[in-house]
């Protein structure tokens, strides 16, 4: 059973300059809430209630400024600062002391998922007890992913980063789930030719034993990496439209931790009061 979780929210960005340079780009506005809202709202949706946001150095006090300790939405929030890009496996080495001896589930702080019935699924990701499994979503344009060839068991077989050659169309998204020895395969990585630490390096470590498995977001989902600016546009628009059709909200944290009776109502009055006069909090008044 995992019950901790790690949203990275490093790096520096460039790929959105010049918005970047003022703002952190996990805090840009998607629709209504901030981009950091929807990675949140996955741990949540799983039921993981300990969490550890890795930002930039120096940015702490504006993610608390949002998002405090998390007791409002019933959780634990902790932060730690990550000096400089090292790449995803370095979140584990960070974040060594906040895992501890349980599992641990890592989400990419820029990444979008949706869809109807993604909350069963991460709940069925969540009782991982043994090796690592990955999230998966099939892309049009699979030479710009690492990608990964399942069996008939949904067993990974083969991981290709970004294929020159057809070898698969099934992309790997930023969303994983980990056993405890995901720390110490982490930490014995040796730096790629970027000089950073890379997840499918430590991959194709539980791929060689034959514990890498897989989930997918599903065939009426979505999934973007919403760090560029073409895809935080896309992004934007997907959620504006579910949400006026469907008349709900997506990732509202608030509404997410009442269902998992982790608040009561009284905590969503609190939560109205904090954000004020806005269309986020008439949504708020609609829950009670």
């Amino acid at each position: 059973m995992i019950k901790k979780g790690i949203i990275l929210s490093g790096g520096h960005g460039t790929r959105m300059s010049p918005l970047t340079k003022a703002v952190n780009k996990h805090l840009l506005p998607i629709n209504d809430k901030p981009l950091i809202y929807y990675s949140l709202s996955i741990l949540m949706m799983a039921k993981i209630k300990d969490i550890l946001i890795i930002v930039n150095k120096g940015q702490v006090k504006t993610y608390k400024k949002l998002l405090n300790n998390g007791r409002n939405l019933g959780i634990n929030i902790k932060y730690k600062e990550q000096t400089y890009p090292r790449g995803l496996p370095d979140a584990f080495i960070l974040g060594k002391k906040f895992i501890g001896k349980q599992n641990v589930a890592l989400i990419l702080g820029d990444n979008f998922f949706y869809h109807k019935s993604l909350k069963y699924k991460l709940l069925k990701s969540r009782k991982l007890k043994n090796g690592a499994e990955v999230f998966l979503h099939k892309v049009k344009n699979p030479e710009l992913f690492g990608v990964a060839k399942l069996n008939s068991k949904k067993e990974i077989i083969g991981i290709k980063e970004k294929p020159k050659i057809r070898y698969s169309n099934l992309a790997i998204t930023g969303l994983y789930f980990f056993d405890n020895e995901v720390v110490n395969l982490s930490k014995h990585l040796k730096p790629s030719k970027r000089n950073e630490l890379e997840i499918t390096d430590l991959l194709k470590k539980y791929q060689l034993k034959k514990k890498l498995y897989a989930n997918s977001v599903g065939r009426k989902g979505f999934w973007f990496d919403a760090g560029s600016i073409d895809d935080y546009n896309k992004v934007n628009s997907i959620v504006s439209s579910i949400q006026k059709k469907k008349g709900i909200k997506i990732a509202c944290l608030e509404e997410i931790a009442l269902k998992n009776n982790w608040i009561s109502k009284k905590n969503i009055l609190s939560a109205i009061k904090f954000y004020g006069n806005c269309v986020y909090s008439d949504y708020l008044k609609s829950l009670i």
